[in-house]
């Protein structure tokens, strides 16, 4: 019993904090899928989640907290980019990270990639002070101005 609950626990740092904290997707296929559907931005992050020190001081000060989670579900697909050492990601989604990297140009650890659905880049920021509340007026200042460029929310386009 005791090495079951320590796979489980293992399986789930696997996945990375963020993705207990809150509903991030790990497949940014799936993420810009839900996007499109949701009518909503994406947020994605860029991150070493179990070495890279900004990263982990945003997850336990921004991403991991309530205010950041009510916003997010309202207004956000969030999607994790990661780049653990500690624990390795399987083969095919280490190589689909590099090549989102690549794509979107990331040159350092968190950047935080505010897109549309279709993976058009809206704004880039990465950590900032100031904690959940800080950030989400932040995320607000940055996509307000792209916010006619959403599509319709599936069940809106459906009325």
């Amino acid at each position: 019993m005791k090495s079951a609950i320590l796979t489980v626990v293992a399986a789930l740092s696997m996945l990375g904090f963020q993705a207990l904290a809150a509903d991030w997707e790990a497949d940014f296929a799936q993420a810009q899928a839900r996007a499109a559907k949701e009518g909503k931005f994406l947020l994605v992050d860029f991150s070493g989640s179990d070495w890279c020190g900004w990263c982990i001081k945003l997850d336990k000060e921004v991403f991991s907290k309530a205010e950041f989670q009510a916003y997010a579900k309202d207004k956000l697909v969030l999607a994790l980019v990661d780049f653990p050492r500690k624990t390795p990601l399987p083969e095919k989604a280490a190589a689909a990270n590099k090549a989102l990297a690549s794509k979107y140009k990331v040159e350092g650890f968190p950047t935080v990639i505010l897109m549309l659905p279709d993976g058009t880049e809206v704004a880039r920021t990465g950590y900032q002070e100031g904690g959940p509340v800080a950030y989400v007026a932040h995320l607000k200042e940055l996509l307000t101005p792209h916010q006619g460029k959403l599509p319709k929310p599936a069940a809106a386009a459906t009325k």
